[in-house]
């Protein structure tokens, strides 16, 4: 796609997410755990690659994967998925330290920096219901939260559109091909990764400083 394509797709997202306004931490979220706690969170908001590269950015992220959610492991291949036919969203599993950082503050990454949570089965550039806006809950706690934040969000009116994201049950997670790894740290000069991920990572560092990994 030529890069005027994506400089458009780009700066209408940035105008969806309500510019300037403040953005609030959530009401409800779980405690922090009192002692390094690994925990599990799985989300999508269009290309993996693009949220990957803002949550390994995290302080008590300690891993971040790209892969396939909501749909079978067997048709959890990146071509059959493009097709927008195998119920899969392009997803990332963070693991991350409770003791660190909550399931709440990724939410709020998710929802304020990572992607736009008004945009239906798209991202920017990119279409299909592999691109969905999606939420897959590990258990009632997550779901509650989710719930309860995306209300929070809405009644602040902090998006000028309807919040669109879907709560999904987590059923499975399937790793993507290799080369989808890590791709915005291995291809920082990637036409798509310096259109839409390198300013997302700027727009963390100056969104949620006190998130960000300490070097």
């Amino acid at each position: 796609m030529k890069l005027g394509v994506f400089l458009s797709a780009f700066l209408a997202a940035r105008l969806a997410t309500g510019g300037d306004r403040p953005f609030p931490d959530p009401a409800l979220d779980e405690p922090r755990a009192p002692r390094k706690t690994l925990k599990k969170a799985v989300l999508a908001g269009g290309c993996f690659w693009c949220t990957e590269a803002v949550f390994e950015q995290l302080e008590g992220v300690t891993q971040v994967l790209s892969g396939y959610c909501g749909g079978t492991p067997e048709t959890a291949d990146y071509r059959l998925v493009s097709t927008g036919q195998t119920g899969h969203a392009e997803s990332i599993e963070i693991t991350y330290d409770a003791s660190q950082i909550t399931y709440g503050q990724l939410l709020r990454v998710f929802f304020e920096v990572a992607h736009d949570p008004t945009q239906w089965n798209r991202q920017g550039p990119d279409h299909g219901p592999q691109y969905r806006s999606a939420i897959f809950y590990m258990d009632d706690e997550q779901k509650r939260i989710a719930e309860a934040y995306i209300r929070q969000l809405e009644e602040a009116r902090v998006f000028p559109a309807k919040i669109v994201t879907r709560l999904e049950p987590f059923r499975g997670f399937y790793l993507a091909e290799e080369y989808h790894q890590d791709f915005v740290r291995r291809n920082p000069n990637h036409g798509y990764v310096v259109i839409n991920a390198l300013p997302k990572i700027e727009k963390l560092r100056k969104a949620c400083p006190r998130l960000v990994r300490r070097k």
